[in-house]
């Protein structure tokens, strides 16, 4: 008798700008909404608006907060100000930052990359909720819609929960995921008319897409 397919990745979109349009995402079924509070990032949010956007969000969507080598108490902050259920970080915060926010009962995404530190080595010396893998090859901490040898994280995934970006869209993510086994997916630019304003058909090219993967295990749940 043949077994049931596995559950699909879970899927983050990130750097969400407007709110009606953030509604819109997360009824196209996706699991977190990701909130970018980098100064230096063509999405990043005032705490006002980022708040209004959470505020609109259904309770079954996380709440996902970006940040890059902020302190303890400007991410918490932040995470009261606007109601987040999630961090995630994407610069070089040491595993005592990641411990710390865990405590507070958060979600902690740490962000490793293929081409610049904190890289897959460094893995062991955090304690997360799940680590995000992408490229680092552009200039922003993001991925810069860098496509790349998915694959390489997989060994990762295999071990500690797992959350694949960089350069996805619904042409490549089947592809993607059949190479690194993610738990979830996190897309951005690959499901955008431009920085900021997601392509709502985009969006649901890759819903669509990624009911279609095929996983070789139960992925864990992470949002």
């Amino acid at each position: 008798m043949a077994h049931p397919p596995f559950p699909t990745p879970q899927v983050k979109v990130c750097g969400l700008t407007d709110v009606d349009q953030a509604v819109a995402v997360a009824r196209l079924g996706v699991h977190a909404i990701g909130c970018v509070f980098f100064p230096k990032s063509p999405r990043h949010l005032t705490r006002a608006k980022a708040r209004a956007i959470c505020a609109a969000l259904p309770a079954s969507v996380r709440r996902v907060g970006v940040f890059v080598d902020e302190a303890f108490e400007s991410i918490m902050g932040t995470v009261h100000a606007c109601g987040l259920d999630a961090v995630q970080l994407h610069g070089h915060e040491p595993p005592e930052l990641v411990l710390r926010l865990r405590g507070e009962g958060l979600i902690v995404i740490k962000a490793l990359f293929l081409r610049r530190a904190p890289g897959l080595a460094d893995a062991d010396a955090y304690r997360p909720s799940a680590f995000l893998v992408e490229c680092g090859a552009g200039k922003l901490p993001g991925g810069n819609a860098e496509a790349w040898a998915w694959a390489e994280a997989r060994s990762l995934g295999d071990r500690r929960p797992l959350v694949l970006a960089g350069g996805l869209g619904p042409e490549n993510v089947l592809q993607a995921v059949e190479q690194a086994q993610p738990d979830a997916v996190d897309l951005s630019s690959g499901v955008e008319a431009s920085p900021g304003t997601k392509d709502l058909k985009k969006v649901a090219a890759l819903m669509a897409a990624v009911r279609r993967c095929r996983m070789e295990r139960a992925p864990r749940t992470i949002f």
